[in-house]
């Protein structure tokens, strides 16, 4: 079940926490850069950092995915995606990146970057329709891609 997850209670924000910390690390293996700013994130960054999170919640009721976005009124950026590491492949992202895009059907653009040498995320965010726009460096030798999905009403 995918529900809007709420920064207000602190049992949330510690469950997305502690995901981030379990999911993260693999990417930042995947792409050679440990300084990704999920991974930077104390309890109170997180909470205040105005995303909208929305969370994948298995039958026992364990947060096991999630995705946050950015919506302006002509765009949403999907700024997180994370998947608990023991649940890979099951199509928990695809899930969430569909969520989003049909909860903000009526924009139409949709934004999301990724480490270029991230290819399980590349395959996910090309799958749903999303083409590579420009890459640009973080730091030597890391690239992001960010990847655009235009919908036309």
């Amino acid at each position: 079940m995918i529900t809007r997850l709420s920064l207000e209670d602190r049992d949330t924000v510690q469950q997305i926490w502690a995901l981030q910390h379990m999911a993260y690390p693999l990417e930042a293996e995947l792409i050679g850069f440990s300084e990704i700013p999920p991974l930077l994130d104390t309890f109170e960054t997180l909470r205040e950092c105005g995303e909208t999170f929305y969370g994948y919640i298995d039958h026992d009721g364990e947060l096991i995915g999630a995705i946050a976005v950015e919506p302006e009124p002509h765009q949403v950026t999907i700024s997180r995606m994370m998947v608990h590491p023991g649940h890979f492949r099951k199509g928990i992202a695809g899930s969430l990146v569909r969520h989003v895009l049909d909860s903000y059907g009526e924009v139409p653009l949709f934004i999301v970057s990724t480490g270029t040498r991230n290819t399980p995320a590349v395959a996910l965010y090309e799958k749903f329709g999303f083409v590579r726009d420009h890459a640009f460096e973080v730091a030597p030798g890391v690239e992001l891609t960010e990847f655009h999905l235009r919908v036309h009403p």
